[in-house]
């Protein structure tokens, strides 16, 4: 009887199981959004129950939209919702054979509610580090569909102008990373930083004055841009097409397809551009009265084409490689005419003569980029980073000029010049981070720079109907320069105060040979960098930041070769072979505030620069010979503001004031080159949001005349215009840039020494352009148009 219950009870509740587990209802479908038909991962699937309006169960969609969900409910409604878009709800619905089909569900964008959620979401907000300020990319970026350039354009002391150009506390001396190094989406070659969109990005560095952990080459500043980790966002891209007086014609597409494992990018561009140049010389022998004027007017063609494609590849969450390579080919056109009249001491013209030039150039380049990077579960700043960037270039230049007298007993006469130029550089580095303690990180790294470069020119004259090799203009300059970097860095960082302090040891090894005299330079030199850094917060609004660091600014192949063009043999310039790098010790005090809708910082700096280079004129037969020379040492004590002030949402002004004073002292030749002077700059952007989705950007720069060892730099005013119209929601933009509206940057350089006097005067002219940017997949068009080529 006992056990006859026991079978009884069992079957019972099996039945009751099986009862409950059959009652259960399935309930399916896939959500796409309404614009382009994309899966659309994480809506949230809520199943409510129809009298208390309470949720029942819920769940998200997978990747690729889909989703599967049980419920025990009997009187239920199901809603499917998403942000930024309409939500959607289900009571009316089949129920066969307990499965709810939903099938495909479209949601379509809701402007209003997603105008709410991005004001009530997490705002971007900037952190103060010991030797850098960390700006966290919020959703109110990151769910707009703006570039990286729009994202940089919101950070205090950054400034993007509508051309995508970047500066950096009113300098565009900047060096841009990604993730921590060299990237070729970095590079200066077309507008692949500009397909980067706000929500790949994690957060941004800005460094004014770097760390051991960075290359101690002279720099203005560093911004490294730090991209999340994986992002599973479908695809996106833009297409622009630009038209320009003088000729600014280009059409780019830029592609970016997220997955789970991968990351695909790619752009391509094409175009030709115009540059138009003006120049003025005058050179005065003072001894023998003797002077030659030259006026010329120059055009500079460029056709270009360029691809760039690459991946990252996520092993899994805490390994990621990334491949990447561009390839671009230039041909250059450029002609020129220049007037030259020689006068004597009663001003009387005794020769004239034109100079024609005709200039072809191809360029072919290649970058390519491996990069290894691998997280730990231990601590999420816990990394190692390997990478590997290469790149070549190739010019193969040929030009030809020819000189018909006007005036006087001078002949006709033609030259020619050739040009084989090859580069090749290569940079591998490798960083690892480790924190511990909480509050405590060292770093530690190496890098190793290849640089090589020859340089093979020749120069012919025409003479008896035959071209002959001028001996004294001919050579193949090589250079070669190899850097070796290893750093520490130990940092202690607390909620108020913290200290780094990192050194850096660089190893030099240069080698210059010019081939046809067989002359040769070797140097090889080791150096410490050291760098200290501290910060203290005195509040959310106030923070105070010093730091010291030691730089080096490594002479270069145009400051090295002593061969250069001879568009103008009056005036001719050239390297030095024997020059020396400069070193800098540089010390930085900076305040940052916050006050309500205005951000403001105030810097005073000094930086002691030894062998400082400058560039020193000689001057026979009327002929000026410019080259760098290492020239005692430099003092220079500034200060620099910089404040950005949005009072509403549709005006915004940005401001940059730097002045500094210098002091000069030391030798050269046994001439006394100690003076001391000043110079500053500022500039401010004003931004407009106009009714019916316009932008107004109008920008003013001046830049204060100043004194080198022997020229007067004069001053410059010149200002840019930008407008820009969305349309379609954004789909669409249309840009309007005009640099130097008023044709006034004028660069003028005069020199004055007793036995002689030099006037150079070049204007480059306005620039009109216009351009239209489409953006398809997630996302809006590229806000900026992509940088002018220089």
């Amino acid at each position: 009887m006992h056990n006859k219950l026991i079978i009884v009870l069992l079957l019972f509740f099996g039945f009751s199981f099986a009862s409950a587990q059959n009652s259960q209802i399935l309930i399916t479908g896939k959500v796409l959004e309404s614009n382009n038909n994309l899966p659309v991962e994480y809506a949230t699937i809520s199943v409510l129950d129809n009298n208390s309006k309470k949720p029942l169960t819920g769940t998200i969609t997978s990747q690729d939209g889909t989703f599967s969900i049980k419920t025990n409910g009997t009187n239920f409604y199901i809603e499917v919702s998403f942000m930024g878009y309409k939500t959607k709800a289900f009571q009316n619905f089949e129920i066969i054979k307990n499965t709810v089909d939903l099938k495909t569900i479209i949601l379509s964008e809701d402007n209003q509610s997603l105008d709410e959620v991005v004001i009530r979401a997490e705002k971007s907000q900037m952190e103060f580090k010991l030797d850098k300020r960390v700006f966290n990319v919020g959703t109110d970026l990151s769910s707009s569909g703006a570039s990286s350039l729009e994202v940089l354009n919101s950070i205090p002391s950054v400034n993007v102008n509508i051309e995508g150009t970047v500066s950096l506390r009113g300098s565009q001396g900047v060096q841009i990373l990604i993730n921590g190094k060299p990237s070729v989406l970095a590079s200066a070659d077309g507008n692949a930083l500009g397909s980067i969109t706000a929500d790949m990005i994690d957060k941004i560095e800005v460094i004014t004055n770097p760390s051991a952990k960075y290359d101690a080459e002279g720099t203005s500043g560093i911004i490294n841009i730090i991209l999340k980790k994986s992002e599973k966002k479908g695809l996106n891209g833009s297409a622009t097409l630009n038209f320009g007086v003088p000729n600014s014609n280009s059409f780019g597409l830029s592609v970016n397809k997220r997955t789970e494992k991968f990351n695909l990018f790619s752009q391509l561009g094409f175009g030709i551009r115009t540059y138009p140049d003006t120049r003025k010389s005058i050179n005065q022998d003072l001894l023998n009265n003797t002077t030659i004027n030259s006026f010329g007017e120059s055009e500079f063609d460029e056709k270009f084409s360029n691809i760039l494609i690459g991946t990252d590849y996520h092993i899994n969450d805490n390994n990621v490689i990334t491949l990447s390579g561009s390839y671009a080919y230039e041909v250059e056109d450029q002609s020129s005419i220049t007037n030259f009249n020689k006068s004597d001491g009663s001003n009387t013209t005794t020769d004239s003569w034109l100079r024609n030039e005709r200039t072809e150039a191809k360029n072919p380049k290649l970058r390519y980029e491996l990069q290894y990077k691998k997280n730990f579960k231990r601590h999420e700043d816990q990394s190692l980073l390997f990478s590997a960037l290469g790149s070549s270039f190739r010019k193969d230049q040929f030009s030809d000029f020819k000189n018909n007298t006007i005036v006087g007993d001078d002949d006709d006469f033609q030259q020619k010049t050739r040009t084989d130029y090859t580069l090749e550089d290569y940079t591998f580095k490798l960083d690892y981070t480790h924190p511990f303690l909480e509050k405590y990180t060292i770093e530690t790294g190496s890098q190793y720079a290849i640089n090589s470069v020859s340089n093979d020119f020749a120069v012919s004259d025409f003479i008896n109907n035959d071209w002959v090799n001028n001996p004294d203009l001919t050579n193949i300059f090589d250079f070669d320069q190899k850097v070796l970097g290893i750093y520490t860095t130990a940092a202690y960082e607390g909620d108020i105060w913290g200290l780094k302090l990192g050194i850096r040891l660089e190893n030099t090894n240069l080698s210059t040979v010019l081939k046809t005299t067989n002359e040769r330079n070797e140097s090889d030199y080791t150096n410490l960098f050291p760098s200290i850094h501290t910060s203290y917060k005195m509040n959310d609004n106030f923070s105070l930041q010093a730091g010291y660091s030691k730089r080096i600014r490594r002479p270069g192949l145009r400051d090295l070769n002593p061969f250069s063009n001879i568009r103008n043999n009056f005036s001719i310039s050239t390297g030095n072979p024997d020059l020396q790098p400069e070193y800098t010790d540089s010390y930085e005090v900076t305040s940052i505030h916050k006050i309500g809708k205005a951000s403001l910082s105030f810097s005073l700096y000094n930086r002691y620069t030894v062998d400082v280079v400058e560039r020193i004129s000689t001057f026979k037969n009327n002929v000026s010979l410019s080259q760098p020379e290492n020239v005692g040492t430099n003092t220079t004590t500034g200060f620099e503001a910089n404040g950005k002030y949005a009072p509403t949402n549709w005006f915004s002004i940005h401001g940059d004031f730097n002045i500094n004073y210098f002091s000069r002292k030391g030798f050269f030749e046994m001439v006394s080159f100690d003076f001391k002077g000043n110079q500053w700059a500022t500039n401010l952007t004003t931004k407009f949001k106009l009714p019916a989705e316009f932008d107004l950007e109008i920008s003013g720069d001046y830049r204060s005349k100043y004194k080198t060892v022997q020229n007067d730099i004069a001053d410059n005013l010149f200002a840019d215009l930008g407008l820009r119209k969305k349309i379609l929601k954004g789909k669409v933009i249309l840009n309007l840039s005009i640099r130097d509206v008023f044709a006034s940057r004028i660069d003028q350089t005069t020199t004055t020494q007793p036995d002689f006097y030099l006037f150079n005067s070049r204007q480059r002219g306005r620039f009109v352009t216009f351009g239209v940017s489409y953006g398809f997949g997630k996302g809006e068009a590229m806000e900026f148009s992509g940088q002018r080529r220089r």
